[in-house]
């Protein structure tokens, strides 16, 4: 009898480790495509693209692309570096501003932004609406525009965001030590109003302060960022 209630349990035991297996591989792969449609931009949606060439400066390229909903794509790196767009997410009510403001601006069909002024080199900007497979866009190196400047102030900020989204992340993982000081930048940034949406932070800063491997410093800081966002400091 115990020989045969042996056999009886071998035969169980792959049974049910294969159950577990595939019950873990179904959870992870459940679970992707969510992670991926918190910032997927949806087949033919209007979407709204800044991208900036600035070769003396580091970085010397960015680009965004949004759509109405704030989901998007950003790809910030040095010009010889392979491309390397990331998913990230900004609130909807941000996204219809900068709409809102490509609207101001014709979507940028047949507009005109360049001064005529004489202006040192400051990077070429492009902003680029598309459609449908209808797309304008517009690029200048500077201009007097107020609308134009009012959205190029959005995706500066969007950008410094998105560095620091780089910066969090490749700290938590390969300098521990750092994290702080960069957390510390941030913070300061987040008070001068540097950044775009920084609420959008939250996720990645909470992360941070629930890492109990991370030093008790960055995570109170990662903590008090986000409690600035919610007491408007």
């Amino acid at each position: 009898m115990l020989a045969l209630a042996a056999l009886v349990l071998l035969a169980v035991a792959p049974l049910a480790a294969a159950g577990q297996h595939s019950h873990q591989r179904s959870d992870a792969v459940s679970s992707k495509p969510q992670a991926a449609e918190a910032a997927a931009i949806k087949p033919d949606a209007p979407t709204i693209t800044f991208l900036k060439i600035f070769k003396s400066s580091s970085p010397s390229y960015v680009k965004i692309q949004l759509d109405r909903q704030g989901a998007g794509t950003y790809d910030i790196r040095q010009l010889p570096d392979r491309p390397r767009p990331q998913p990230f997410q900004i609130s909807p009510a941000l996204a219809a501003k900068i709409f809102s403001l490509a609207r101001r601006l014709h979507d940028f069909d047949g507009i005109q932004l360049e001064t005529r002024r004489r202006i040192a080199n400051l990077g070429e900007k492009t902003f680029l609406y598309e459609k449908a497979g209808t797309s304008y866009q517009v690029s200048f190196n500077y201009t007097l525009n107020s609308t134009a400047n009012d959205l190029l102030t959005i995706f500066e900020g969007l950008s410094l965001q998105d560095q620091y989204i780089e910066q969090l992340r490749s700290s938590m993982r390969y300098d521990p030590l750092g994290l702080y000081q960069v957390l510390v930048r941030l913070g300061r940034d987040v008070q001068a109003g540097q950044l775009a949406d920084p609420a959008a932070l939250t996720p990645l800063l909470n992360k941070i302060a629930a890492d109990k491997n991370l030093l008790d410093i960055a995570r109170d800081r990662a903590s008090a960022i986000v409690a600035s966002f919610h007491h408007g400091k």
